[in-house]
């Protein structure tokens, strides 16, 4: 897609788009945020670009994955698993933020690629097509790092728990 095609056809949803984002935030500054970001992205994409008129739910995808993502960021960053949130006895909930947060330190100190790749799939959840456009990996790579994090995750969790229980 050319410059003018993209400011024609893209740079005209941006008010929807904003509007949008401003319903589902509730804050007029974070939806311009998360408008600026969908904009960046269709800009990003640009060649790959359909004339056939499908930008317009691309766009809208985009922007409700972004306030998914901020949203679930949110609650990871505040420690609000949804395993906490499930066990209703005071004790068992403490024990739960202690294992989310051990699973967050061990997230931590995975290589670069397997922790970016992990926080993308599993925490921020990304399409693993996203994930590929956004590493440069193959869906091979994609899927052999996550494994191996996934792997490592559960290896260090159990070993850690098993050491403070034991």
């Amino acid at each position: 897609m050319r410059t003018d095609e993209f400011n024609d056809k893209i740079i005209s949803m941006r008010g929807e788009l904003k509007q949008l984002a401003c319903h589902l935030t509730g804050n007029d500054d974070v939806a311009e945020d998360l408008a600026q970001e969908v904009m960046l992205r269709l800009w990003n994409m640009r060649d790959s670009l359909a004339a056939d008129g499908r930008n317009r739910a691309l766009a809208t995808t985009m922007l409700r994955n972004l306030v998914n993502d901020r949203w679930r960021h949110g609650r990871y960053e505040q420690g609000h698993a949804s395993t906490a949130e499930q066990i209703g006895d005071d004790g068992t909930a403490v024990e739960a933020r202690d294992e989310a947060d051990l699973v967050r330190r061990i997230v931590e100190s995975l290589p670069d690629l397997q922790r970016m790749i992990f926080r993308m799939k599993e925490i921020e959840g990304y399409d693993s097509s996203e994930i590929m456009q956004i590493t440069g990996c193959s869906a091979e790579s994609l899927r052999k790092n996550l494994s191996r994090a996934r792997m490592r995750i559960r290896r260090e969790f159990v070993r850690l728990t098993t050491v403070r229980r034991g």
